[in-house]
C-alpha cells in the first residue's frame, strides 16, 4: 500500500477530483494549505501600501492505495493539475505499513 500526498493549485481541485474518480478513486482527504516553494510569493497593493504574500493558498490531497494503482493515481493528479507554470505542485509518495478501518477492525488493503 502506498500513501499519496499532493500539494495542487485550490483552481485545479475540481478537475483532480473529477480524473481521480475517473480513474477509479474512492477514498481521499482534501485539506486546505498554505506554503511556497520556487514561486516565494508575490507581492500586492491594498489600499495604497504594497505588502508580499509569502504563504500561497494550497489545497493538500492524501490518497492511500494498494500498490497496483499507484501509477494511475499519480498520472490522474498529474494530468489534471499541470499547466507547465510554476507553482503547479509536488506529489509525494510513501509506503504504508498497515491500515486499519475503525469501523470493524479490517486490516490491510481490504481496509482502503
Amino acid at each position: 500500500m502506498v500513501k499519496i500526498e499532493a500539494i495542487i493549485q485550490p483552481v485545479k481541485l475540481d478537475a483532480v477530483k473529477a480524473a481521480l474518480l475517473e480513474a477509479g478513486i474512492e477514498g481521499i482527504t482534501i485539506l486546505e494549505a498554505r506554503g511556497h516553494g520556487r514561486q516565494k510569493g508575490h507581492t500586492e497593493f491594498y489600499r495604497g501600501r504594497e505588502y508580499t504574500v509569502d504563504l500561497i493558498p494550497k489545497i493538500k490531497l492524501e490518497i492511500a492505495v494498494a500498490d497496483s494503482l499507484e501509477d494511475k493515481v499519480v498520472n490522474a493528479i498529474l494530468n489534471a493539475a499541470r499547466t507547465g507554470r510554476i507553482g503547479d505542485g509536488k506529489i509525494f509518495i510513501s509506503r504504508l505499513e498497515e491500515a486499519i478501518r475503525v469501523r470493524n477492525d479490517e486490516r490491510g488493503e481490504s481496509a482502503l
